[in-house]
């Protein structure tokens, strides 16, 4: 299935166009003003995102898509302003072949133009952006360290305490008899860009809505203070229906000699729900408490939206 992609500023109030053309295209107009649409097939769902700057008026992301097939899009530049309809540019992929399935994306932090970009089976791309030719280019591709029988990866998220980078991601989980598996590490890139992980520990996560067909894992990410954020969903086939949720799920902290130590909540908070979409991608903008939240309805395509939400 898909995945999540996209960002917001304040009111995020314009819609987004899928990604066909060779330049910059404006989003049809909304049906819901709380969620922009961004596509309207399966090909243009939104399964991760990060944010590459915000100007006050104006916030540029770069967003991933699920699609499996060669020449379908994978990457786009998303620049919103409120007010004005989004535009959205097609990002080339360079270096390596195209990624089957990519599920999640996150800047690496203290760089300005590198991320890291997983998919469903757990490859993880290291990537370097180069804005003048709207393209990225793969610096090295690595496999996920410690992968459980069965896992399907939706998540994954950087964050930097005391001078130490830290990893977490998980396996998303299925429904009541498979609990989503979380699992943190120390993280870092090698001399040739190649991802290094360090003691991987893991817990399991449980969401606590929605029900039914949920992916108790569909998206995760960090705050500066340590909170772990965790989207959850529900899908039942490419036509739904879907349901998603939002929850506080713990905390992480990373110690001065870059320990990882993951918490989470035996009962997490249940922050909001999202009935008629599957929200695949989610993400904290920077400075503000506004959570960037992007769905992957399927055959419906995908939508966007921010909420309150992170500290």
């Amino acid at each position: 299935m898909r995945k999540s992609v996209l960002a917001a500023m304040t009111a995020l109030g314009a819609g987004v166009a899928v990604l066909l053309g060779t330049g910059p295209t404006a989003a049809q107009p909304p049906t819901d003003p709380r969620w922009q649409q961004v596509g309207n097939d399966i090909k243009s769902g939104v399964s991760g995102l990060a944010v590459t700057s915000d100007s006050g008026d104006r916030l540029r992301t770069l967003v991933v898509r699920d699609n499996k097939h060669p020449g379908e899009n994978r990457l786009a530049e998303v620049a919103y302003r409120p007010g004005a309809a989004a535009e959205v540019t097609p990002v080339a992929w360079q270096g390596a072949a195209e990624p089957v399935d990519l599920e999640a994306l996150d800047r690496v932090p203290g760089t300005s133009d590198e991320y890291v970009a997983v998919a469903s089976r757990g490859l993880i791309y290291h990537l370097k952006g180069h804005a003048t030719e709207k393209a990225v280019r793969v610096l090295d591709i690595s496999p996920l360290p410690g992968i459980g029988e069965g896992d399907d990866f939706e998540s994954f998220s950087l964050t930097s305490r005391n001078g130490k980078l830290a990893a977490l991601w998980a396996d998303r989980g299925a429904g009541k008899k498979r609990p989503a598996t979380v699992y943190s590490a120390p993280f870092s890139f090698g001399s040739r860009g190649e991802s290094e992980f360090g003691k991987v520990k893991k817990a399991a996560f449980r969401a606590p809505y929605p029900s039914g067909d949920v992916r108790h894992v569909s998206d995760i990410d960090v705050t500066k203070s340590g909170r772990v954020f965790v989207s959850s969903a529900s899908d039942s086939g490419d036509d739904g229906p879907f349901d998603s949720a939002v929850s506080d799920a713990g905390k992480l902290s990373v110690s001065g000699k870059g320990a990882v130590r993951l918490s989470l909540a035996k009962s997490p908070k249940l922050l909001e729900k999202f009935k008629g979409h599957k929200i695949e991608a989610l993400h904290c903008v920077p400075g503000t408490h506004r959570a960037a939240l992007g769905t992957d309805d399927e055959n419906a395509g995908g939508s966007v939206t921010t909420s309150r939400l992170c500290d």
